[in-house]
């Protein structure tokens, strides 16, 4: 999930990789493993009951993945770097500061909906990674933010968002929002993600509306 302020890491942490193209096998494991996890967490769930849900051998989970860490980080991983790639691809289409602003919440909005098991998991489970991992996991949460927030900021230098929220405070409650959703979002709820997306942004952006010019 994207995140909000986290302190700076001495420590220079690699680029998220892009998840490589993955074995069928190896997905059914991360897929039960991730089931398991928002169903039961962390804790509750078995290697055993990993393998029984994935219909695999032990021997097979373990030619993939060392343990039940490594799946979590898998998914943790997975996450993050779908996150990236979605913001890459907004800032990618060259679109003024409104329009990129609502392609970036929208399109975060519409996959934490759609991926809201992964999301789940992420906000109960971060904090069992271990310290090389965390410090990867906060470059990466810490590299949306600070892009999120230069678009805010990109707007408020151009007129077109106001100025009188700065935008550390508008990136902290924007994304706060979508970090919320696995506490009350459920896919069977009576609205769609891509309408969640597009009011959530839309509520954003009229927040951000600059006063006409004197």
């Amino acid at each position: 999930m994207t995140g909000t302020q986290q302190p700076p890491d001495t420590e220079q942490a690699p680029e998220p990789a892009a998840p490589a193209r993955r074995s069928a096998v190896e997905r059914r494991i991360l897929d039960a493993a991730l089931r398991l996890f928002a169903e039961r967490g962390f804790d509750g769930t078995s290697v055993q009951g990993i393998v029984e849900a994935a219909e695999v051998t032990k021997g097979a989970l373990y030619h993939y993945f060392d343990s039940k860490d490594d799946l979590l980080y898998e998914i943790y991983h997975s996450l993050i770097a779908r996150q990236l790639g979605d913001l890459d691809a907004v800032l990618a289409r060259g679109l003024p500061p409104r329009e990129a602003v609502r392609g970036v919440l929208t399109g975060l909005i519409r996959s934490t909906a759609e991926h809201i098991d992964e999301a789940k998991v992420f906000a109960r489970e971060k904090d069992r990674l271990d310290d090389a991992r965390m410090r990867a996991l906060r470059a990466d949460r810490r590299r949306y933010h600070e892009t999120f927030r230069g678009l805010i900021e990109q707007g408020q230098r151009g007129g077109v968002f106001s100025d009188a929220t700065p935008a550390e405070t508008v990136t902290i409650v924007a994304l706060g929002m979508v970090n919320q959703m696995p506490a009350w979002y459920r896919p069977d709820g009576p609205k769609s993600a891509e309408l969640l997306a597009e009011e959530v942004a839309g509520f954003v952006l009229a927040a951000l509306v600059a006063p006409p010019s004197a």
